[in-house]
């Protein structure tokens, strides 16, 4: 039988609190990304200031993962760019619109903010897309890809 009292004392010996500051690697970890993406986030984002130590060592407030965790479902989950980000965060004085960070706390898929998108989802439901809306967007995308087609055809014979 093997004996699993060292991993449950690892276990609780590397737990922190959701207070706790976080090393680079640590917030990697918790977010699911890599530390040079951190790292070149906080190029990009101004918002994003670890607090640095001596040596340059990185740690990040509680409050800097939040912003890291929505940053990152706008960026990998909701099709944003990172100008699309910066935008957002310049126009708000440097937080996100209450609506999308709950949105991507909750790590729902909207897709990315475009007029499309938005169109496709009704005002006052739990997020869930409109079916007739959809389905007329679907119409619109196949009959311009048959307009691509004959024009393609076109361009071919002319040739």
């Amino acid at each position: 039988m093997k004996n699993n009292l060292g991993a449950e004392a690892e276990n609780r010996r590397t737990a922190k609190s959701d207070s706790a500051f976080r090393t680079i690697s640590e917030a990697a970890k918790e977010l699911g990304l890599q530390q040079h993406v951190l790292r070149f986030w906080e190029s990009k984002f101004p918002q994003i200031k670890p607090m640095k130590r001596a040596g340059g060592r990185r740690y990040y407030r509680p409050e800097d993962l939040v912003l890291l965790a929505d940053i990152r479902s706008l960026l990998h989950d909701q099709g944003y760019t990172i100008k699309g980000v910066q935008k957002l965060l310049d126009q708000n004085k440097g937080q996100l619109p209450s609506e999308v960070a709950v949105a991507s706390r909750a790590e729902t898929v909207d897709g990315p903010s475009d007029e499309a998108s938005d169109m496709a989802y009704s005002a006052g439901t739990s997020g869930t897309p409109d079916k007739t809306v959809l389905a007329n967007l679907l119409g619109e995308l196949e009959e311009l890809q048959g307009i691509l087609r004959s024009a393609l055809q076109q361009s071919e014979k002319n040739t």
